[in-house]
């Protein structure tokens, strides 16, 4: 199968994915807002890798992941309904901790000190503006 084919019938599982989740009844997946990120399959059909986030942190993530595994059934179920595949994959979630991770690298960089060498120019030119 052609690698294009591969990457298309990944969308279309994260979006069927997507669709099916607010279908879930357990807890863990119903009380929260949770996100497909990405999907991954393998070229032989045999397993795809869901990326899953969550807002409120990453233990609400971990629990959403557990949750969406024991759901795997369910979610099976409505991929093998509606995206036509040889073989249906065994689904593998992990936690997709990317926005956590770029909000921690957005604070470091907020909380960087002002170099010396800007302020210390605009200082210089404003005494050469008095003279």
């Amino acid at each position: 199968m052609a690698n294009f084919n591969i990457k298309r019938l990944s969308e279309d599982v994260r979006r069927e994915l997507s669709a099916a989740v607010s279908g879930v009844k357990d807890p863990r997946v119903a009380n929260g807002f949770v996100t497909v990120t990405r999907c991954e399959i393998t070229s032989d059909l045999s397993f795809c890798k869901v990326w899953v986030a969550c807002m409120g942190g990453e233990e609400r993530t971990a629990k959403a992941v557990e949750g969406m595994k024991a759901a795997s059934g369910y979610f099976k179920k409505r991929i093998a309904a509606r995206v036509r595949m040889r073989k249906m994959p065994e689904l593998i979630f992990v936690p997709d901790n990317s926005l956590e991770y770029s909000e921690h690298i957005e604070n470091i960089i907020a909380n960087l000190p002002k170099r010396a060498e800007d302020s210390g120019d605009s200082e210089e030119s404003e005494e050469q503006n008095e003279d």
